[in-house]
């Protein structure tokens, strides 16, 4: 065989790759997920009796931004780093911001708040279950995403575990958004992060387990 007939072998043999195929994997995984977060959310917690008055006002949709944002960094993160020898670079500053963010609102809510109620401010009514609350949430979108991450090659499975982690969680705070009272942005920034990066150290102690190729 000459090398002319080696090349329409093996040119015969191609087929087409989709790229969009990743894509739809990660967009069912978060349906699925947000889907079965949902549904545990309103048979344990219940929907906020309000939900149809806060819906009105800035402060519920700045408190559903927080978990939003936290998301679309994750993803970002994950699109680099799912590629060997990649580096996440610019998309962490995506993830971080958010955090910032709502740091800077809280800091400046209780330093404007007098001292009797800046306790109350960062406790809220639910600081002992919310971080756990959110942890539970997590559960139906952690394996989702974790099997969308395993279409990928990642190389550094702690972080690769970590970003997934992350990005359960923020999925389920959105949704626990709807049930919880709490609209402080001194509480998210304490509360909801924690919440936030429980399943990402569980991710981080999973990922090279499940994400090994």
């Amino acid at each position: 065989m000459n090398t002319d007939e080696l090349i329409s072998l093996l040119s015969n043999q191609v087929t087409q790759v989709d790229r969009r195929a990743i894509a739809r994997r990660f967009v069912q995984a978060l349906l699925i997920g947000a889907a079965g977060s949902l549904v545990l959310m309103s048979i344990v917690f219940g929907v906020r009796h309000d939900l149809g008055s806060v819906a009105g006002t800035g402060i519920f949709w700045a408190k559903l931004a927080f978990p939003l944002a936290v998301a679309i960094g994750a993803l970002l993160v994950i699109a680099r780093i799912g590629r060997p020898g990649a580096r996440a670079g610019y998309a962490w500053a995506l993830v971080a911001l958010p955090f910032a963010a709502v740091w800077i609102a809280g800091w400046m809510i209780v330093d404007n708040a007098g001292p009797n109620a800046r306790a109350a401010l960062v406790l809220g009514q639910t600081w002992r279950t919310c971080p756990f609350n959110i942890l539970l949430l997590s559960m139906p979108t952690f394996p989702a995403a974790m099997w969308a991450m395993r279409s990928l090659a990642p190389t550094r499975l702690r972080l690769a575990g970590a970003v997934v982690g992350l990005l359960a969680s923020s999925t389920a705070t959105i949704v626990y958004c709807l049930h919880c009272p709490e609209m402080s942005p001194a509480f998210w920034g304490v509360w909801y992060a924690i919440g936030m990066l429980l399943p990402a150290l569980i991710g981080a102690w999973t990922g090279p387990r499940f994400l090994r190729w």
